[in-house]
This record gives structure tokens, C-alpha cells and sequence, in this order.
């Protein structure tokens, strides 16, 4: 059975594609058969996070009837496949976001995971992913704007029937201005916190060079999280690993 998992955080700028690029191949690492799917149609930019920013036949094709789904599928060196959005100004002509839950119906029964990468805020192409997965995973950052964009997004899923699975935290500096975990998920109906994904230099340092953290830096505070994120969507358990500062420093209190 295949799973399609959409990832909304309903307001732009909240790291949802970094998670998903990174989210795909984590879970490609745990054997899965994972497409990573970008159904931003007006700005996408997941191909631009894996280093592989052009292709021949998009979603766009595949949504103006010009090509199959699986003629749009390509497969990044990590296991990960992937099915970009054209990002010419050209492409955009002729295409329905309305489309998109017609449209992945070939993958269903060929493949394990489909993780959408949804358009940023609430318009027709973000319902239009919502509407297509079964699933939805809400991101957000530990700031009023965005836990309250998410509230949105979670409304929307439940008037559309799509189960969220739960929330990921993101970009999390835990400095005091920041809302507290118990804020968040007290606005959010105490959906469940997935993930508590750290700010963290060395995502943007990977994503410098268009190579998702969990493959450049696996061992990455913000990796390690990505990875037991990964893991807790297919019912794995992982440990929780602490950074290796406070290992050391743990070390040195038992001394």
C-alpha cells in the first residue's frame, strides 16, 4: 500500500523543503522506495535542494497531459527518487493544480512513500496537495506567525478528511523569545511533536552545496534529527543521541 504524506506548514519560509528533500532520503536510507514530489507549481525549488535543478519532463508535463507520471520519476544518487515542477515561467501556462490527485494515481501500488512538498500558505495549490495524500505532516517554526499558519493547515486537513500524523518543529534555537514547545502544541489541539528540528549551520552549509544534511553531514545535530524523524514515520525506534559537546561534558561530570 503506498502512502502519500503531504508536508504543509502554511506559511512560506518555515524549512519545509529542506525537511521533505531530507526527509526522502533518510527514509531511502531505511530501505524504503521513497518519491520525493515538489507540487509547488509556481516557485518550486526541491530540485535546487538535491543538485539537480533541470529536467526534461516535470509535474507540469505530466499535469498538461503531455507525459505519464512515471516518465517524470528520476533517481538521485542516494537511493531517492524524485519528481520535479518545471521552473520556467512557460511552464506555468495550461496547468491545474486541481489536477494533482488525478495525476498520482499511477504511483499508488508502485511505490512505498510519496512525500508532496506542498506550495507555501493556504491557496489552490496547497489544497490541492492536502486534498491528494492520505497523510499530513504539519511544519512549523517556534514563532506565533507560523504556529498559527499551521492551525490553519491543520483545520483544512480535517474539513478534507486528511489525517495529520503530526508536527515537526523546525529551525528551533530554544532562545527565550522563542514559543515553548507547551505553547505550540497547546494552540495546535496537542497534535503530537515527530520532531524538534535544531537551527543548525550545517543545513544551510549542505544545502550550499544542493546536498541534503543527512547525506553530506549525517552526523549534524539537525541530521541525527532528520533521521529519527524518518524512522518514527515507519515505526522504527532510534535512540535519542545527544550531541557530541554534551557527551564530552557528560563524560567530564562522571569523572
Amino acid at each position: 500500500m503506498t502512502r502519500i504524506v503531504a508536508c504543509v506548514s502554511g506559511k512560506g519560509g518555515a524549512g519545509k523543503t529542506t525537511i521533505v528533500a531530507n526527509l526522502g532520503v533518510a527514509l531511502a536510507k531505511l530501505g524504503k522506495d521513497v518519491v520525493v514530489l515538489d507540487a509547488n507549481l509556481t516557485t518550486p525549488n526541491l530540485g535546487l535542494h538535491l543538485g539537480v535543478p533541470l529536467y526534461p519532463t516535470t509535474l507540469h508535463d505530466v499535469l498538461k497531459g503531455r507525459a505519464s507520471i512515471k516518465d517524470a520519476i528520476y533517481r538521485h544518487e542516494t537511493g531517492l527518487k524524485i519528481i520535479p515542477a518545471g521552473i520556467g515561467l512557460k511552464d506555468l501556462k495550461g496547468v491545474d493544480a486541481r489536477d494533482l490527485p488525478t495525476a498520482l494515481l499511477d504511483l499508488l501500488g508502485n511505490t512505498e512513500i510519496v512525500l508532496i512538498d506542498a506550495a507555501a500558505g493556504l491557496g489552490r495549490e496547497a489544497l490541492a496537495a492536502v486534498e491528494a495524500a492520505d497523510e499530513l505532516l504539519l511544519i512549523t517554526n517556534p514563532d506565533l506567525p507560523s504556529v498559527t499558519d499551521a492551525l490553519k493547515a491543520s483545520k483544512l486537513a480535517e474539513q478534507l478528511g486528511t489525517k495529520v500524523l503530526g508536527l515537526v518543529i523546525n529551525r528551533k534555537t530554544s532562545k527565550q523569545h522563542e514559543m515553548k514547545t507547551g505553547q505550540i502544541t497547546g494552540m495546535l489541539d496537542n497534535i503530537e511533536v515527530l520532531a524538534e528540528i535544531p537551527e543548525d549551520v550545517a543545513v544551510q552549509t549542505a544545502l550550499s552545496k544542493r546536498i541534503p544534511v543527512v547525506h553530506h553531514n549525517p552526523r549534524s545535530e539537525a541530521g541525527r534529527e532528520m533521521h529519527r524523524l524518518a524512522a518514527k514515520l515507519v515505526g522504527i525506534e532510534m535512540p535519542a543521541e545527544k550531541a557530541w559537546h554534551h557527551r564530552f561534558f557528560g563524560f567530564l561530570m562522571r569523572k
